[in-house]
């Protein structure tokens, strides 16, 4: 009778792994020290208000690099963005202006999601290293095309999925897929928050305040009349630009997927609407999706803007395994061993165990700014390199169609179509407001 080799313990994990982490972390110096000690990354902020400005800070904890040139559609935050520098870094309101810079080495975009594919494939046609935020874009075709271009200019693309760079995350994703849970069948994950009752609001259509070029901000969406629930930021809460499964579910399933191994869902069915929050987003308040992988297994996220109470004894992601379950936060996570039940047979279960990292958002940000510009230097794939982060974001994109559509979908994830539902093909992309094309 064959037994398969008992799961590493965290300390066996670290022990075994020291190794390897010094080998890279040699790497990665060396490649440096290649570059030439006083190189210095020149870096263009395309989009610099709010995740934008805490990406300028994040970059700004690493020497080799410098903010020189800033852009925004906003003349305000623009400004303050450039005081924020501490230098004198050129300005614009067209990002076109900093991808046609040949001084700048690599471009850090930070806009509204329907902006990611246009700038991120003009920045690699014109030779140079991306950091996009996630969603990595608002169609799975925009996502597609950004991975086609990074392989076709053969550039550095870094998703803005920043727990990929948690030394947590890690270490935990690899010993699970190690089989420290058994088999995991079954993952869940929540977005909570309260915004009842009134969520972003109801305003009325009104003229932009004269320091926003709505055009440009616009860009390859339909044009129509601005309202302040949409810019700044609570763009978020509208589909065309944004969505909650986007912003916030492509942290948590992109952690699902990566601790249990999957690539693509096989099929996904959405549940929701908007049933207690009285404003004009064009997203539901109340959403709950289910993928089902290939091999069988599911994963839930649940997006709940009606009640902030937690779902969990602790965590927000919950990895079900046949020897224990695990409960991951953004920075700890515990386990607890699973309980026996009806004709199991007596073998060893995950010994309980708790895990913390000594960081917060920021110093995850910094780190994937670190890994990004080693990568810049060594041409290795970064952490998020920009297939993961099109895998991950697909989920999202799935979950918004089936939902529009009322019902479960069959996906393709190796022709990236679904099956026999010309309905659902038809969401895969849109057609952009001219003069707006997407680059090839």
């Amino acid at each position: 009778m064959s037994h398969r080799p008992a799961p590493l313990s965290r300390r066996q994990f670290q022990k075994s792994a020291s190794t390897t982490f010094v080998l890279s972390a040699a790497t990665a110096a060396s490649s440096a020290r290649a570059a030439g000690s006083n190189d210095r990354v020149s870096l263009g902020f395309i989009g610099v208000a709010n995740r934008g400005g805490q990406l300028m800070k994040a970059f700004a904890e690493h020497q080799d690099c410098s903010p020189d040139y800033v852009c925004d559609v906003d003349s305000k935050t623009l400004e303050k963005a450039a005081k924020q520098t501490g230098g004198s870094p050129k300005t614009t309101a067209d990002f076109r202006k900093v991808i046609d810079d040949d001084s700048i080495d690599a471009i850090v975009i930070a806009t509204p999601d329907h902006w990611h594919a246009i700038q991120c494939i003009s920045g690699c046609a014109a030779g140079k290293d991306v950091y996009v935020e996630k969603p990595l874009a608002v169609t799975i075709h925009e996502g597609r095309a950004m991975v086609d271009a990074a392989r076709k200019y053969d550039r550095i693309v870094q998703v803005g999925t920043h727990r990929r760079s948690s030394g947590l995350y890690q270490e935990l994703s690899q010993r699970i897929q190690n089989g420290l849970l058994g088999k995991v069948c079954m993952s869940r994950a929540f977005r909570l928050s309260n915004m009842a009752p009134d969520g972003i609001g109801r305003r009325p259509a009104m003229t932009p305040p004269e320091h926003l070029d709505w055009d440009m901000w616009l860009g390859p969406r339909a044009e129509r009349p601005y309202q302040d629930n949409i810019a700044p930021y609570k763009f978020r809460w509208w589909q065309d630009y944004s969505s909650q499964m986007g912003n916030w579910g492509v942290h948590y399933l992109d952690a699902i997927r990566w601790c249990i191994g999957e690539e693509a869902p096989s099929s996904v069915c959405a549940m929701g609407g908007q049933f207690a929050i009285d404003d004009d987003r064009t997203i539901p308040d109340t959403m709950e999706v289910t993928f089902q992988f290939p091999s069988g297994r599911l994963a839930v996220f649940g997006q709940y803007e009606t009640s902030g109470n937690p779902m969990m004894p602790t965590g927000e992601i919950e990895l079900r395994g046949t020897l224990g379950t695990a409960y991951v936060s953004e920075r700890a996570y515990e386990i607890i061993p699973e309980r026996r039940g009806q004709f199991a047979t007596e073998h060893p279960m995950a010994k309980p165990e708790k895990g913390t990292e000594d960081s917060n958002n920021h110093h995850l940000t910094s780190n994937h700014a670190r890994n990004f510009l080693d990568c810049m230097r060594s041409r290795r794939q970064p952490n998020a390199d920009v297939e993961i982060g099109h895998r991950s974001t697909t989920f999202c994109h799935l979950a918004n169609i089936s939902l529009k559509l009322g019902r479960r979908l069959q996906w393709d994830a190796d022709a990236e179509r679904f099956v026999g539902d010309d309905d659902a093909n038809a969401m895969l992309h849109y057609e952009y407001r001219k003069p707006w094309k997407l680059p090839v």
